[in-house]
């Protein structure tokens, strides 16, 4: 990597840390969801030593309704949430150092957290750039859209197993692509990659989306150079081996505490979390279609930005804002897809068909989890992050095209105008698409006559126009909303 690229690289990093920072010092305590039962699984490990275990009364709806109603006031104790007893310990046995060194402080747990999601900035550029190494402008746009989204900065920036997960997904990503690179596989790797893959096992439910990647990497390579089975599957049990030597004490304890037919302490749990609300109870009050509305409309949202435990929103012209911007970037990218101009490699194909199983596979966990309750909250999506980045730093590639570029300055100058002549028709005055619709079409303007400085610029432009956005959610909705 050449000094431009680790300036670059730098900067993204520091922006993350400074923001993310504020995050941790402004966001009133136990006001990132689920914060207090992740504090104390920690707090357990630290002061009782031994892993705590998920009981009936854990979980109690009408204590948590009034913490969050209150705003969790000093004088009423959050040490009675303890519905994460089930998770696995790995996070927590890393943070109860943290834990024991500053006397059970919140600030440098959060703090913890967010260096964690260090790992998972670096993982983002390593997988992108990995497969686009001749086009860094891809990886640097992949790498700050992970690392600026409102919503997955404020989860970095809490007491949490998230971000830990998404380092260990984003790591064995980064391995599952330079597997398929290697002209060797030696079983060095394939262990440490294990090792990835057990440590994920022991974090989080959503990283499991890992070991099936994995796998899928193996077929791939095994189809590329005319594999046999067994040589496949000789492969495989190099790699499965340290992840199983990793897990199988865990596994044995839950067997043994909540039930041979419950490793995962998930039986347990559902049975535990009594009171919450329920995906058979909505669909006998809205229907599918009601349901449905209202899962995509709260998961786009809580994606973006629907901070504390979902009770604060960003304003509406904001998602609309973000809405149209995501829907150009998806024109972005199915355009770079379809496009018969770009360079067509099989294996830089078969690389991606590893970020796209992993997104596949987030999304589908994150369907079976909504079949029995209602959780309609976008920050499951984040294990998929790396993938959506790609994806949209690619077709933002395409769309700073100079051909592409100066229809979009000019489309989107017109919305501009119309917005503008809708407000002296009598209409609102929407400030905040108006802006953004001219902002976007100078981008855009700026790229087509610039090339490839232009797109440069462009893309900083964007990338800090979502550090403002970062500062606006911290400082015109959480704070205002929830500091008392």
């Amino acid at each position: 990597m050449d000094w431009t690229r680790r300036l670059l690289l730098t900067a993204i990093l520091l922006a993350y840390a400074v923001v993310g920072v504020l995050y941790a010092v402004y966001t009133p305590p136990w006001q990132v969801p689920d914060e207090p039962a992740h504090y104390n699984y920690v707090r357990a490990l630290a002061q009782e030593r031994a892993l705590p275990v998920i009981e009936a009364g854990d979980y109690d709806q009408t204590t948590l309704d009034l913490l969050r109603d209150e705003g969790f006031p000093p004088y009423l104790p959050v040490d009675s949430v303890t519905y994460e007893d089930h998770q696995p310990p790995l996070y927590y046995l890393l943070a109860a150092p943290v834990y024991l060194l500053f006397d059970g402080a919140l600030l440098p747990l959060r703090l913890f957290s967010l260096a964690v999601g260090l790992v998972v900035l670096l993982a983002a550029y390593g997988v992108v750039g990995a497969l686009f190494p001749d086009r860094p402008l891809i990886a640097f746009t992949a790498t700050a859209f992970v690392a600026f989204v409102p919503q997955h900065l404020a989860m970095m920036a809490g007491v949490n197993n998230d971000a830990l997960a998404e380092a260990l997904v984003g790591v064995g990503l980064w391995m599952a692509v330079r597997y398929l690179q290697r002209e060797t596989a030696r079983p060095r790797f394939l262990l440490g990659w294990g090792v990835v893959l057990g440590a994920a096992l022991l974090t989080k439910t959503t990283a499991y989306v890992a070991l099936p990647v994995a796998l899928v990497a193996i077929g791939l390579r095994a189809r590329r150079e005319g594999r046999s089975l067994r040589w496949a599957a000789a492969q495989a049990s190099w790699l499965l081996l340290p992840a199983v030597l990793l897990t199988a004490p865990w596994l044995g304890r839950n067997a043994a505490v909540y039930g041979w037919g419950d490793p995962l302490g998930l039986a347990r749990h559902n049975a535990v979390v009594v009171g919450q609300t329920r995906t058979a109870e909505w669909l006998a009050v809205f229907g599918w279609g009601g349901l449905l509305a209202r899962m995509v409309r709260t998961t786009f949202q809580s994606f973006w930005g629907q901070f504390g435990w979902m009770a604060v929103p960003l304003q509406v012209p904001v998602y609309l804002v973000l809405l149209a911007f995501c829907g150009i970037l998806a024109v972005g990218f199915f355009g770079w897809v379809q496009d018969r101009r770009r360079p067509r490699q099989i294996v830089e194909q078969r690389q991606g068909l590893l970020l796209a199983v992993s997104a596949l596979l987030t999304l589908a966990l994150y369907l079976w989890y909504n079949l029995t309750f209602v959780q309609h909250q976008g920050r499951y999506l984040f294990p998929g992050l790396i993938p959506l980045a790609a994806a949209a730093a690619v077709g933002l590639e395409w769309l700073l095209k100079p051909r592409v570029a100066r229809g979009l300055a000019v489309g989107l100058g017109v919305v501009g105008g119309l917005l503008v002549l809708w407000f002296l028709m009598g209409g609102e005055y929407l400030l905040i698409p108006v802006v953004t619709a001219f902002m976007l079409a100078g981008l855009f303007a700026l790229a087509a006559l610039w090339g490839g400085r232009g797109r440069v610029l462009a893309t900083a432009v964007l990338a800090a126009g979502l550090v403002v956005l970062d500062l606006h959610a911290l400082f015109g909705a959480i704070v205002p909303t929830l500091a008392r």
